[in-house]
């Protein structure tokens, strides 16, 4: 018989750890959750292969571990585009909307058009999408993108961006200054001015996600 999610949240508990429900919490998870360690996740999801009815099913649930199951056994081709911005404005965690994006927003035929209508959004989960995707842009595929109107954007909005949006604004910044020159010396100079993630714990051999750091940093690994 077909697994269903009602067992699966059993599991999910089973293998749940308190020490990552500590790091969850810390990082902004809610208390719906198990604390279910990335790894055993993903053995569950190779287990289960792709299957998008029960991906939903988990999903509704609100539980931030059903939830990150969920993601790995959505079918990108499968979902509309009302969905998938529906799951987008609902991913309420960082970690959350960042595996969506990756494994889910990436790959969906519609991201670029849905990019472009997140940038523009108030949701700060859409907006962080939506500057999550114009990152990948500007790492892979810039032609199209005007990288000063993009910076001007970042130098008036990130200071007062909701988190979640502020996280891949930086992202933005940081890529634009790494990846072309021309514009360096003012990506760097709008992270000095802004100072975001100035002071952010940053563990040893880890680059810091603040920009001007940042950048300097991949350029000389570059060179």
């Amino acid at each position: 018989m077909k697994t269903t999610a009602k067992e699966l949240l059993k599991q999910l508990e089973e293998l749940g750890d308190a020490k990552v429900r500590a790091h969850n919490t810390k990082w902004g998870v809610g208390e719906k959750q198990f604390g279910v360690k990335l790894g055993e996740i993903r053995k569950l999801a190779a287990k289960l292969g792709v299957d998008p009815e029960l991906a939903r099913a988990l999903w509704k649930t609100g539980n931030f571990d059903a939830r990150m199951l969920a993601v790995l056994l959505f079918d990108p081709k499968e979902l509309s585009r009302d969905e998938l911005d529906t799951l987008v404005r609902s991913a309420d965690a960082a970690q959350l909307a960042d595996w969506l994006n990756a494994y889910v927003v990436k790959q969906h035929a519609d991201k670029e058009a849905l990019r472009q209508k997140w940038m523009e959004d108030d949701d700060p989960w859409a907006a962080r999408a939506g500057w999550g995707l114009t990152s990948e842009r500007i790492g892979k595929s810039p032609d199209g993108l005007d990288l000063p109107k993009l910076l001007k954007r970042i130098e008036s909005e990130m200071g007062k961006a909701p988190a979640p949006t502020q996280w891949t604004m930086n992202f933005c910044l940081a890529g634009i200054g790494i990846h072309f020159p021309e514009h360096r010396k003012r990506a760097i100079a709008i992270g000095e001015k802004l100072g975001i993630y100035r002071d952010y714990p940053t563990s040893k051999g880890c680059t810091s996600p603040f920009a001007p750091i940042w950048i300097d940093a991949m350029v000389r690994r570059k060179k």
